[in-house]
């Protein structure tokens, strides 16, 4: 029997199956914001991943930004070949991800078409990720965080 809901124990599953030492932490109070996230686990805010669904060109990209940086639609959309892009409503989050938005994890693998991340994320030792709803993160390197989500590095922040 799990010890974490569904959603969370999905992300457990991928970690151990792939042997990634991470550790994920449970707020009663949640992290549906970065500073909160932050906050939970003592970490810079910098630290902290959003895990935002865009739609670009009409296909759903999963770009995963630094939480002190806004994501920009533009660079979002440049970084998937794409013409344009657009943030996705909760159902397309949902359906492109598994996951409900607020605890959206990049891995396992979500059916999206594509997974960026932010190159400021590569510079820390370790970065907070949702872990599967808006109560858990998971504290994960980035090389690991790559690799278990296929994501590209790229320049998605606003200036």
């Amino acid at each position: 029997m799990s010890v974490w809901p569904e959603p969370v124990e999905r992300v457990a599953a991928e970690l151990r199956l792939r042997g990634v030492d991470a550790r994920i932490e449970e707020f009663e109070w949640g992290t549906r914001t970065a500073e909160d996230a932050a906050k939970a686990v003592g970490c810079d805010t910098s630290q902290i991943v959003k895990s935002l669904v865009f739609v670009c060109d009409g296909l759903p990209v999963l770009a995963l930004v630094p939480g002190d940086r806004r994501a920009d639609a533009g660079k979002v959309a440049s970084a998937a070949g794409a013409g344009y892009a657009r943030m996705a409503t909760a159902s397309e989050v949902q359906a492109a991800t598994g996951f409900d938005p607020g605890g959206v994890a990049p891995f396992p693998a979500p059916p999206a078409a594509r997974v960026v991340i932010d190159h400021e994320l590569l510079r820390h030792e370790t970065i907070w990720i949702g872990a599967g709803s808006a109560r858990h993160v998971v504290g994960i390197a980035p090389a690991d965080a790559v690799r278990l989500s296929s994501a590209e590095p790229a320049d998605l922040s606003e200036a």
